[in-house]
């Protein structure tokens, strides 16, 4: 078995991706470290999307910009967040590349990262 976690690259979407656990089951979690240097969503302007589950991310760097529903919400470096994915999102760096750790539960693992 490889020991090594090589990135997933993804230039279209500006992320690049780290998969850090190799099992995740069904109902099992995913923890991914990402660094997305795609523009920044905005309000009105950027596709929001919904999908069953929950998304957790800590910002490692850089400031992230988080749309939720109506809401624009920076998050900047040490800072978390947490949200029901039924709720319509959207998010990307500002000003910058920005590094995050994630914790995606099954449906999220599915969404953010294919």
């Amino acid at each position: 078995t490889d020991v090594v976690i090589r990135p997933q690259r993804d230039e279209a979407r500006g992320r690049t991706t780290w998969v850090l656990n190799r099992e995740s089951g069904p109902r099992g979690v995913t923890v991914a470290k990402m660094r997305l240097t795609g523009p920044a969503p905005v309000l009105g302007a950027t596709e929001l999307k919904v999908h069953p589950g929950r998304d957790w991310f800590t910002v490692l760097s850089g400031t992230l910009v988080l749309l939720l529903g109506n809401r624009t919400i920076l998050v900047q470096a040490g800072e978390a967040a947490e949200f029901s994915t039924m709720v319509p999102h959207a998010f990307g760096a500002l000003d910058g590349p920005v590094e995050i750790l994630g914790i995606l539960d099954h449906d999220g693992q599915r969404t953010h990262l294919h």
